[in-house]
């Protein structure tokens, strides 16, 4: 059979791995869909409708199922083609991943949502580590079986997907390189440091349908060094204690996905899903069954809208029904599934094999809902998690429940981590605008190494100069390009960082009349006048953005100067609510006070252009003396009825100011 809609940014997390317990027969079909798809329409699936691939979401989540397929021994399709194809997914230059390969994270210019992007990426590359694992194994024992010796005394062809292993457990790391150790939270970087202001509540277009809060806990395929991240395992749970009580609201972008607030986890929406069972990793189960009630309790209703968010192709409904048996995947890829607390007296899975298994809940009750033993089949059982073998085998799992928390229910927890070494990409923070007094500042999240640097461009060494205290520019160049690697105690190197500085090409400054928005800012007012140049990426933080207003600002040329020619550069991406300001008037003066329109330029882009475009609206004058050059950009107003956005406000992106 050949299936179709796949919404794997949401299903990947919960109703995957439900199927590979309730359904593996169809698992093995979406599989093998999934592997039609790759042969026939050049790629595994992101976010498949109706036999027509969308790119809504994000990440190559098509790999999580299958790797969790394999995890669990699940049959009846090619492990070799299936790795092929999501190697492929990985290898890719679309969608952020060209910069993620190369620079070890994916940057604020780079791409759109990329600190979402990094860490689903790295998520996603784990998988495609587990999978060469598997295949190393099944090949191993096939050999060995056939020959009766160990496949390592002959030339079998292991070395390839050893190395591609090894590649991409290491890629599994890059979420690293955007963690800050000082704030506890992954943050978006730009130019090679982290972008300020910060706030880890505000959603921007760093993160996916969410902010930094969840994000930070997205890490499930190395809990374990996310753990040591924030400090160890009792500062880790306090940060999840901070999530879930915090009284900061949502800032930022209006997202109508973000709902079912509990402090600032969002259960409406799919990235935190899995965050209430990360207790279990800290040791403090306890807490997670509280919370995992909690959300059962108050977001589920037997009611039209009795979910608390968007259905979402069943993730919602997966969710519940796990963790109403107790237990939930935190980590797809991975047989593990950790506990929670049950929700109803008895469930039973009748399993495609024939066997049953049967979940009792002892003493249960709206209050009773902590855990204070458990057994499998009679045995007492003292894991916070069970294997998915167990299940697959039939039996039963009985809980014993009690009012209040208790802390020896079980003495081994779940883990998930990696192994391997790896260093954090340095992070170069600095002002990018070159002045006499510019100092850069370089850290690394790697505990024991030291970063080395260039100031010319060149590739950093451990023969290069030693970071040891800020370093300062000068303004002796109109460019510097610094490049860092971090090295730790036995050789082991980062990729390497770069950050690009600018010195100033003029004196002048701006005085901005209108208000720009929050998360388009520029760099502040002296973006528009600095000479960094914006990309077709609107959210890349050159650009400045003002909605439903227009643009004006004067610029104050320091001297009497004779002025030949004024422009401006601006943005239009309409299917964002960016489009080309109608006309833009340029206005001079000598004092300030009195202005002289010089110029008006009409602009080209139909509003129905829905490509992004960038483009230099520019025109030669009679040659003038002034000052002060005033510019003012028309807005489109409301946006037209034929857009999705119609009503709203429109933008105005600009950056750059041009007086010759």
């Amino acid at each position: 059979s050949h299936y179709t809609v796949f919404s794997l940014w949401d299903t990947f997390r919960a109703a995957h791995p439900l199927y590979t317990i309730i359904d593996q027969k169809r698992t093995v079909d979406f599989i093998n869909s999934f592997i039609r798809i790759y042969e026939q329409g050049g790629r595994l699936p992101v976010w498949e409708l109706w036999g027509e691939e969308t790119d809504t979401m994000i990440g190559y989540h098509a790999v999580s199922v299958i790797a969790d397929a394999m995890a669990k021994g699940i049959k009846g399709f090619d492990y070799e083609k299936a790795y092929a194809a999501a190697k492929h997914s990985a290898e890719l230059d679309h969608h952020g991943l060209a910069a993620y390969k190369r620079r070890g994270y994916i940057s604020m210019e780079d791409e759109n949502e990329s600190v979402s992007k990094t860490l689903e990426y790295a998520y996603d590359d784990w998988c495609i580590a587990q999978m060469a694992d598997i295949i190393l194994k099944r090949n191993y024992e096939r050999i060995e079986r056939a020959t009766g010796k160990s496949p390592l005394e002959f030339n079998y062809g292991f070395m390839p997907v050893l190395n591609e292993r090894e590649k991409y457990r290491s890629r599994a790391r890059h979420f690293e390189n955007l963690f800050d150790t000082r704030t506890g939270f992954f943050r978006p970087k730009k130019n090679g440091g982290f972008v300020r202001p910060f706030a880890p509540n505000e959603v921007t277009f760093n993160f996916t349908e969410g902010n930094s809060w969840v994000y930070s806990f997205f890490v499930p395929q190395d809990i374990t060094r996310l753990m040591e991240l924030q400090g160890g395992r009792e500062k880790f749970s306090a940060k999840l204690d901070e999530l879930f009580t915090t009284k900061d609201k949502l800032t930022g972008r209006e997202q109508p996905d973000i709902t079912g607030l509990i402090g600032q986890y969002a259960h409406g929406n799919e990235p935190s899903h899995h965050i209430a069972y990360l207790y279990n990793y800290a040791g403090q189960p306890w807490k997670t069954q509280k919370i995992v009630r909690q959300i059962m309790d108050e977001f589920y209703k037997p009611t039209p809208d009795g979910l608390i968010g968007n259905e979402d192709c069943g993730q919602m409904s997966a969710w519940y029904i796990l963790s109403a048996s107790g237990f939930y995947p935190v980590t797809p890829g991975s047989p593990i599934y950790a506990f929670g607390t049950p929700l109803f007296p008895e469930m039973t899975y009748r399993l495609e094999n024939g066997k049953v298994f049967t979940i009792n809940a002892k003493n249960l009750s709206p209050k009773n809902f902590y855990i204070v033993s458990a057994t499998l089949n009679g045995a007492p059982y003292k894991k916070a998690f069970i294997d998915h073998t167990d299940i697959m085998k039939g039996g039963v799992l009985e809980f014993s429940m009690i009012d209040t928390p208790v802390n020896t229910a079980f003495s081994e927890f779940p883990v998930s981590a990696i192994s391997g070494i790896n260093v954090a990409v340095p992070r170069i923070e600095g002002n990018r605008v070159i002045t006499e007094r510019s100092v850069v500042f370089m850290r690394t999240a790697t505990p024991d190494a030291k970063i080395y640097y260039t100031l010319d461009g060149s590739e950093p060494t451990d023969k290069s100069t030693l970071y040891i205290a800020p370093v300062r520019l000068g303004a002796d160049s109109t460019v510097k390009i610094v490049k860092a690697v971090a090295i730790d105690s036995k050789g082991n190197r980062s990729m390497v960082a770069e950050a690009k500085f600018h010195k100033k090409p003029n004196d002048w400054t701006v005085k901005i009349d209108s208000k720009y928005n929050r998360q388009y800012t520029g760099g502040g007012d002296e973006g528009l006048i600095d000479g960094i140049r914006g990309t077709v990426n609107f959210a890349s933080g050159e650009w400045q953005g003002y909605q439903g207003q227009d643009f004006v600002a004067t610029i104050d040329l320091q001297k009497e100067t004779t002025i030949s020619k004024v422009g401006g550069g601006f943005l239009q991406v309409a299917r964002s609510w960016i489009w080309m300001p109608t006309h833009v008037e340029f206005e001079t003066s000598v004092d300030g006070v009195n202005f002289t329109k010089v110029a008006d330029i009409k602009t080209d882009i139909a509003a129905t252009d829905m490509d992004p475009k960038m483009r230099d609206y520019a025109q030669s004058i009679t040659p003038v003396n002034a000052r002060y050059v005033r510019v003012r950009a028309y807005n489109l107003g409301k946006i037209p009825a034929w857009h999705p956005g119609a009503g709203f406000e429109a933008f105005i992106f600009v950056d750059e100011i041009i007086i010759e």
